[in-house]
């Protein structure tokens, strides 16, 4: 499983397109060894910035897709350009169509437990021969986490998707992918949220200029608007830096 890798602002990235990843995906699954997958945007880069344990389980993960524009931007103004974004939750829902298509074998874990059946009755709904390994809430102690990790490794997963907040995801999945022994795990944020019709997403001209952020304050303003008012100028403070050490550095 060889890719071309960009290190951005201490981040290594695979410099992939959608139908890359999908192909590696698939590899990966045939290995059948269990392997990390994770998007970074501009709230993750902030938030690794704070928390170097979550830093260091990003740059270990098998797979790093770039999931908003401003880190496209980013990656072309620093010298190190990715070729697309590769959305996460467009990732997702690919990969449970080709489940469908293929036999792969999803589970899906996270949000509460009547949006997480909501999705899974989308899913089956839409691909009726989708063979769906399981799902879970993501309501459980540390204390009850091995014993979901016991519980999706008896399932025969091909798939795995975890639709918790960061570092939360990023966490557990490092911590107990060995023993769910899944070939493919995914961390998909609130992905369940809109499959389920609970949220909708920006309007795809606003997904590419990078807006997309914008509507999700309008759409979730107690909640949105006090995370993007923070990481947004972190993240565009670490972008400047960089670049102003990169010519610093080319004189």
């Amino acid at each position: 499983m060889n890719t071309r890798k960009v290190d951005l602002l201490g981040c290594r990235i695979d410099a992939l397109t959608m139908d890359e990843t999908i192909r590696l995906v698939e590899e990966i699954i045939r290995e059948g060894r269990p392997r990390q997958h994770v998007v970074v945007n501009a709230l993750k880069f902030t938030l690794m910035r704070k928390d170097p344990d979550l830093r260091r389980i990003v740059n270990s993960c098998d797979v790093v897709n770039v999931d908003g524009m401003p880190v496209v931007w980013a990656s072309r103004i620093l010298g190190t350009p990715v070729p697309d974004r590769v959305a996460g939750i467009d990732l997702f829902q690919r990969l449970v169509e080709i489940s469908a298509m293929k036999g792969y074998r999803p589970y899906f874990l996270g949000a509460r437990e009547e949006v997480v059946q909501r999705t899974t009755a989308v899913f089956r709904e839409k691909y009726p021969r989708l063979d769906i390994a399981g799902f879970r809430n993501g309501y459980f102690s540390e204390d009850e986490a091995a014993d979901v990790a016991d519980e999706i490794r008896a399932s025969r997963a091909d798939m795995l998707f975890v639709a918790v907040s960061s570092p939360k995801k990023e966490k557990f999945l490092n911590r107990w992918m060995p023993r769910m022994g899944v070939p493919f795990c995914m961390g998909v944020g609130g992905s369940f949220d809109v499959v389920s019709g609970l949220t909708q997403r920006a309007p795809l001209w606003m997904q590419r200029s990078g807006l997309e952020w914008v509507y999700r304050i309008v759409e979730e303003p107690r909640r949105m608007w006090l995370r993007y008012a923070k990481s947004n100028p972190v993240f565009i403070w670490m972008v400047w830096e960089a670049y102003r050490r990169r010519r610093k550095n080319r004189r």
